[in-house]
């Protein structure tokens, strides 16, 4: 790992801890996992959300007012509020998407869960993820949360990543397969 991808890691996590501990002190565990699913629907949506998370160029002063109107206008909790307000003071908003996975990262574990990085050609159905869901369980003991993406240069099939392991049911992978075996041939 990269020096300033551990550095920022490391900072992430250590707010993520204490922000995890506040919300499962004041048992407000749902809303923060939420607040979690606001935010990064935000980055996911907005150019402008990751500018300014990201950009230097902001002072502290217009990062800490733009974040807390941000988070305002979104309905996140008081407890993340506060914590992206202290973060933008401290010049540290570059970690919210390190933040966001440490944080359900530790939920996760909280949960006895286990998350799953599904890739599909097509979107899921409520009734795939749910079999799949069921299917993943029963593989690996524990509860499972599918993060479900798509990419359609798949073609068709699906690649799961669960901690260290990983499916490849693609049709992509398949073809590339074929086409390495027939290069071997002739």
């Amino acid at each position: 790992m990269s020096e300033p991808a551990s550095i920022s890691t490391g900072i992430a996590a250590r707010y993520a801890t204490a922000v995890y501990e506040l919300a499962k002190d004041a048992g407000d565990v749902k809303s923060l996992e939420n607040d979690i699913g606001t935010l990064k629907s935000a980055m996911a949506d907005s150019a402008d959300f990751n500018a300014l998370i990201h950009s230097p160029i902001y002072s502290r002063e217009d990062q800490a007012a733009a974040i807390t109107k941000i988070a305002n206008k979104a309905g996140l909790s008081t407890l993340m509020t506060n914590t992206l307000a202290l973060m933008a003071d401290k010049r540290r908003l570059f970690v919210v998407p390190q933040l966001l996975q440490a944080l359900r990262d530790i939920i996760a574990v909280d949960k006895g869960e286990v998350t799953a990085d599904v890739t599909s050609a097509k979107a899921l159905t409520k009734a795939q993820t749910d079999e799949l869901s069921k299917t993943l369980k029963a593989r690996m003991g524990k509860d499972v949360s599918i993060n479900a993406t798509v990419d359609e240069s798949l073609i068709g099939g699906l690649i799961v990543k669960v901690g260290s392991k990983m499916i490849d049911t693609s049709i992509r992978s398949k073809l590339a397969s074929l086409q390495n075996a027939m290069k071997e041939v002739g």
